[in-house]
């Protein structure tokens, strides 16, 4: 049974990490290794099942070498 995104914001949060990733032609397991994490971490941000906290959206960023406003820039959090 597949799991949902906790958001609409970690899903496309998890979009994003995934499509830089992609872009840089790099797996998860090496994402993984330049962000200081377990590579079933990034799975599962990838698929939008995790929030990450600050600490862990800079390590990926970093990971990614990207801009941590470039990862959340426009998201909303979600609607109770």
């Amino acid at each position: 049974m597949a799991k949902e995104p906790q958001s609409e914001a970690t899903r496309e949060l998890g979009v994003r990490v995934r499509d830089l990733r992609e872009q840089q032609r790099i797996g998860q397991e090496e994402l993984a290794r330049r962000a200081g994490v377990h590579w079933t971490f990034v799975s599962q941000v990838e698929r939008g099942l995790r929030n990450l906290n600050l600490h862990n959206l800079l390590k990926f960023a970093a990971g990614l070498g990207a801009d941590p406003a470039e990862l959340v820039r426009g998201l909303r959090p979600p609607e109770n």
